[in-house]
């Protein structure tokens, strides 16, 4: 039975080399047009410069448009991928993606990439996706399909953003970022609704209105518009999962110290008295 097997993979296997160098001609010939298009009508760099401070301007882009975290005792920021793709976007003549290279039920290999179809200039980043994630319990092994996808897309933006922030001027970049501010500052959202939305938006991580008030210093009637700027980019990136609570609000340190010191006492009582 086991050589039928193998025999049905060789006899298959010319068809699926086959297929496989279909797509790949197909997705040369796109990538060739587009190329030409690209040629044929060149960015004008004045006008998507200004396509880009208009699309700054919109206050549901800007609200998702930085993310935040602490590194070296420092608040570092800076675009998120939504931000990126618009970038690219409004720049114009870009091709952007994640491409799989290889996959198997403990890894993915992939590729990101952000291509100039007008200069020919491209960025791209290997990357190689472990099927775990590190939870409070351990390190899970995934194996349902969604998850391993939903984790790959995630890992995957990430380095997308980078291979697009360097890519687009950085020039273009930095004054895209002072945009994104001046608009988030500006809001016409009134301050007390934007802290209502801010509240909300946080309790899905479980970081309640007084973990809010120790990490602003002060209760958050008293928030200004600076300072929604700062949560903002706080908590896209705990959305997108560039940080945890514990990176901003230190009650959740200690919490996961407990929980930490709990699950070893734990480990400890349930263990042999040899081993003890």
């Amino acid at each position: 039975m086991s050589d039928f097997k193998d025999l049905q993979v060789k006899e298959n296997a010319p068809i699926a080399n086959a297929g496989a160098q279909i797509q790949e001609s197909r997705a040369v010939a796109e990538i060739q047009a587009a190329v030409l298009m690209a040629k044929q009508s060149p960015r004008n760099q004045n006008q998507a410069y200004l396509n880009i401070m208009a699309a700054c301007k919109r206050n549901r882009l800007a609200e998702q448009a930085m993310y935040a975290y602490p590194r070296g005792g420092q608040m570092v920021r800076g675009p998120s991928i939504r931000m990126a793709e618009v970038l690219a976007r409004e720049w114009g003549n870009c091709r952007i993606g994640i491409t799989i290279q290889s996959q198997d039920k403990d890894k993915t290999e992939a590729r990101a990439y952000a291509y100039d179809m007008q200069t020919n200039y491209m960025i791209d980043q290997d990357f190689t996706v472990p099927h775990k994630r590190t939870t409070k319990k351990g390190v899970k092994v995934l194996t349902d399909e969604r998850d391993i996808r939903e984790l790959v897309a995630n890992i995957g933006s990430r380095h997308l953003r980078g291979c697009v922030l360097r890519l687009i001027p950085a020039d273009i970049v930095d004054d895209a970022v002072e945009q994104i501010g001046r608009t988030l500052a500006t809001s016409d959202v009134p301050i007390e609704e934007r802290v209502k939305g801010m509240v909300k938006a946080f309790s899905e991580f479980g970081v309640k209105p007084e973990h809010l008030e120790k990490r602003l210093g002060h209760n958050l009637d008293a928030t200004i518009p600076e300072e929604i700027v700062t949560l903002q980019g706080i908590f896209k990136s705990l959305k997108d999962g560039m940080a945890k609570r514990d990176d901003f609000f230190d009650d959740f340190k200690k919490d996961e110290a407990k929980d930490a010191k709990a699950e070893l006492k734990a480990m400890l009582a349930e263990a042999p008295q040899d081993a003890k």
